[in-house]
């Protein structure tokens, strides 16, 4: 019978260090959460509050107004805050920094959190601000669902693609990712509506 050899190492192995709690959340942490709660109301005050002036009243804002205002806002917010919390803006982005290794995965529930606490805290402003329009910031689709299914997809990879090659490709000017993103919103909501 043959017997093995257990090398020292494997009879006493040392466990993995576990992160600390101050790696996953740094002293910042709060700041950074809060400015991700701020870029995501003023994207969501902004795009939905011109959406839904220009469905009442295109000579105050034009379709077109409200498709710049939306690149516009999204460009502001990531030279705003970009450098404290990445300004994500959306739970969409946070995932999928995320599932590519560039966001960490503790930190992305309190982010989605700040992100919707934002989205809602702007909504009811805009309804209290344009109580008489009914349909503050909604779109309807201009074709069938399947026409607007495709468009969505088609819109949605390409701002994902976008942001995600300006924003984590070490090779890409970091600089301008904030005129890439919101040109990408910009040109998209053009052709999306």
């Amino acid at each position: 019978m043959a017997t093995t050899e257990v090398s020292p190492m494997d009879q006493n192995p040392t466990p993995p260090k576990q992160p600390s709690f101050q790696q996953h959340y740094p002293p910042d942490f709060p700041r950074k959460v809060f400015a991700e709660t701020i870029a995501t109301y003023l994207l969501v005050f902004v795009t939905c509050g011109s959406a839904a002036i220009c469905s009442v009243d295109e000579h105050k804002i034009s379709r077109l107004g409200a498709s710049v205002a939306g690149g516009l806002i999204v460009t502001v917010m990531i030279y705003a805050v970009g450098h404290v919390s990445g300004a994500h803006m959306n739970p969409a982005v946070t995932l999928a920094f995320a599932a590519v290794r560039h966001f960490p995965w503790k930190q992305v529930p309190f982010y989605g959190a700040a992100q919707l606490t934002g989205a809602i805290s702007a909504s009811f402003t805009l309804r209290v601000l344009l109580h008489p329009i009914k349909h503050a910031g909604t779109t309807s689709p201009s074709g069938s669902d399947l026409q607007a299914l495709i468009m969505e997809i088609v819109v949605t990879f390409s701002m994902m693609f976008i942001t995600s090659a300006v924003a984590t490709d070490t090779k890409a000017i970091g600089e301008l990712a904030g005129i890439a993103v919101g040109s990408a919103v910009c040109i998209t909501s053009i052709l999306a509506g």
